[in-house]
């Protein structure tokens, strides 16, 4: 019940990861060259033969007056490829370690400089270079600030920050739902800085509960906007470098009741887009605003019966005259340009598929590249197309390496590391010559490579099931080890059936659980996952959009009339023993399963679920579900709570008390539903850990074998 990323994160955790992204590059502007953290140096790698040059030492990296060394966590370089700023001693905010200190090193002077040393030590926040290289902005204790580097000199942009009146960056469900970090963008001229406040001041404070870590406990406040609850202002100013003057931009419609999820400089240029979604999230507005005039000019406007995404990213062709916007209003996501002086829109992409992701927009060439899969949605493969829309779908991947494969080229197409991974390929990478399409050499190439690899012999199984109401889901199947077609085996169904995330894709991990302690295969278990309507796969608008209203209905019924199927099709599935789990929205829908139809699943391991939708945050599930205004109806039919009373079968409950995503609440709420109705259960709680349930020596290894005892013990591994 959570952003694609936390999902991912949990992902990697336990073996069932959705599509791994290749590694990112941090490629010079030449397009022929990349630089990396070697062995805490940062080297310039030029392609095809990979020539190394070191450019910041290790000798330069002690340089900090008696300070440890610097570890690069991360590092950027100026503009002009003379200095970078490293970036060390990180610290978590909530999800990610975005906090941290920062340090130039001057390749010129070889210096090395601490950036806001008067500030507390791990609270700077995405500092990045002035466009010429001579300041650095960066905000701590949520205001901005920007420090001359030829003088030292430091000064606040902002001084009206608190702990909920945000600068600079965003608040607990804007980082969360809309992926909003870094919350300020230097201008192309590099006299003032666009950043968004957030005022988050009116949020109620959701009271977690500390009790182990002193003799008292004791609360810990997260601002944290439930169903139905305003969400923070939100607003974008621009503040002048030299006089520290903010001026607001006038954009329309209530700060309160609309989201600025995404905004930006126009390229070369005083004008700043930003997107503006309304608060169902249905209407997405594109404004183009003059920072000097503060005149503000509509140039987009769409509206959806269901809900609009944020944009991905705004990618400027034409002289800065059109940007390159994805959108699904014709029916499935496909590539537009939109004219900024004429609003014209022109289609792309065209045809029955869906775009993935932009890997590259190769303007000299006429020609953009993207991620797509027409023909089979567990997979993804690299396409083109002419950039004026008239021309036709080219298949760019090697089709004889069928499953998912993940592009970073560099900003000239010089060059691209291509990644590929299937259900039987360990995931391998290959540096190719983007122009020619073949590896820079064979020996590092990825078919020497998965020609190297040894072919596991009990393959995952994919197949399409289609339900009695006449609905085609993906799936995959891992049979037991020595499997006999003659005996019956338990079923276990993993799930998560919620618009974040996809489980039933052609990665490496497909089949694999790394939450149980030991070999299911091995143990003679059946191990299957498909998605429903709803996830989100390169099926078209209409699949993806079902689930409006309908998390907890439409997406539960789809896997167990799917489960239902299966099961009666395949004589060595012991409909005795079927098992279903899930984590955060599969946890949800495990309870729901459970709940809804006790007679297909006889056992549930819910992890981490929203077990009532309106205690979670209002981004996500008003996105989804609407707001509940005038009605919570649908709310109600699709939470586990208000099914509770059927469960029939063995349920194992698992929550962290301290987590700020999904609040323990949930748990509590469930777990007074099942006491009213005289429903046993089995309950693991892990005080303060968090969504991930990770934290701690030994919680992981604890979690995994829970998980393991409880499902052997009623739902029995083996053949009968």
């Amino acid at each position: 019940m959570n952003t694609k990323k936390v999902i991912w994160a949990i992902a990697i955790v336990l073996g069932f990861a959705a599509n791994a992204n290749a590694q990112s590059v941090n490629w010079a502007k030449d397009g022929n060259s990349y630089y990396q953290n070697v062995g805490g140096e940062i080297v310039s790698i030029t392609l095809p033969k990979s020539e190394r040059k070191v450019i910041i030492s290790s000798d330069l990296l002690s340089q900090t007056n008696g300070k440890p060394a610097i570890r690069i966590r991360s590092f950027q370089l100026s503009n002009d490829g003379t200095k970078a700023l490293i970036y060390t001693n990180s610290k978590k905010v909530w999800r990610y370690d975005t906090r941290g200190d920062y340090w130039v090193a001057d390749m010129t002077t070889n210096k090395l400089v601490q950036i806001g040393k008067d500030k507390p030590a791990s609270s700077l926040m995405f500092a990045k270079f002035s466009p010429d290289g001579s300041k650095v902005a960066y905000v701590s204790g949520h205001n901005i600030y920007v420090e001359d580097l030829a003088t030292g000199s430091n000064k606040a942009l902002t001084t009206d920050g608190t702990t909920r009146l945000i600068n600079g960056t965003f608040d607990w469900a804007y980082e969360e739902e809309f992926d909003c970090r870094d919350g300020f963008r230097w201008s192309p001229d590099g006299k003032s800085i666009a950043y968004w406040q957030i005022d988050a001041r009116k949020i109620r404070n959701f009271l977690m509960i500390n009790n182990t870590d002193s003799i008292y406990s004791y609360n810990v406040p997260v601002e944290y906007p439930k169903v139905g609850q305003d969400p923070s202002a939100c607003k974008v100013g621009v503040v002048d470098i030299a006089t520290a003057q903010t001026k607001w931009l006038s954009v329309p419609g209530s700060e309160i009741q609309n989201y600025i999820p995404r905004m930006d400089w126009v390229p070369n240029s005083n004008n700043i887009i930003l997107q503006q979604l309304n608060r169902e999230q249905n209407v997405s507005t594109i404004f183009l605003a003059n920072a000097i005039t503060n005149k503000l000019t509509e140039v987009y406007k769409e509206s959806d019966k269901a809900w609009i995404d944020a944009v991905d990213d705004f990618d400027w062709i034409n002289n800065n005259k059109e940007f390159v916007l994805k959108t699904e209003k014709d029916g499935w996501a496909h590539l537009y340009r939109i004219n900024i002086e004429n609003k014209k829109a022109t289609l792309i992409t065209n045809g029955n598929y869906d775009v993935m992701a932009v890997n590259l927009i190769d303007e000299a060439n006429g020609v953009v590249y993207f991620s797509a899969s027409p023909t089979n949605a567990t997979q993804k493969y690299l396409y083109k197309t002419k950039l004026d829309g008239k021309g036709k779908l080219e298949m760019v991947t090697p089709s004889v390496l069928p499953g998912t494969h993940n592009y970073t080229i560099s900003p000239t197409g010089a060059f691209a590391l291509h990644s590929y991974q299937s259900s039987t390929v360990r995931p391998v990478t290959e540096w190719m010559n983007f122009k020619t399409n073949n590896p820079l050499s064979m020996q590092g190439s990825i078919t020497s490579q998965v020609g190297s690899q040894t072919v596991a012999k009990n393959k995952v199984e994919f197949f399409k099931i289609t339900t009695e109401d006449g609905v085609e889901l993906d799936g995959w199947m891992k049979k037991p080890e020595n499997f006999d077609r003659t005996k019956k085996y338990p079923v276990v169904f993993y799930v998560y059936g919620e618009p974040a995330s996809a489980t039933a894709l052609d990665v490496y991990s497909a089949g694999m659980n790394r939450l149980y302690a030991g070999d299911m295969s091995k143990d003679g278990y059946i191990y299957v996952s498909m998605d429903n309507r709803g996830a989100p796969v390169p099926k078209g608008k209409a699949w993806r959009k079902a689930i409006y209203k309908n998390i907890g209905q439409i997406n539960i019924r789809d896997q167990a009339m799917a489960a239902k199927k299966l099961l009666a099709a395949n004589a060595f599935m012991d409909k005795d023993r079927v098992a279903v789990w899930g984590w955060s929205g599969g946890g949800s829908s495990t309870l729901n399963l459970l709940f809804q139809y006790p007679e297909i699943y006889k056992t549930g391991i819910s992890i981490a679920p929203v077990a009532n939708q309106l205690t979670y945050d209002n981004i996500y599930q008003e996105r989804y579900m609407g707001t509940p205004f005038p009605t919570t109806d649908a709310y109600v039919a699709g939470s586990p709570v208000t099914h509770a009373k059927n469960l029939k079968g063995n349920l194992l409950l698992i929550h962290g008390t301290g987590d700020d995503n999904v609040h323990y609440q949930n748990a509590e709420m469930l777990i007074n539903e099942l006491v009213k109705y005289r429903k046993n259960f089995q309950m693991m709680s892990y005080p303060n850990r968090t969504h991930s349930i990770s934290e701690g020596e030994g919680t992981s290894e604890h979690l995994a074998l829970t998980f393991t005892k409880f499902l052997k013990e009623n739902c029995p591994p083996g053949g009968k």
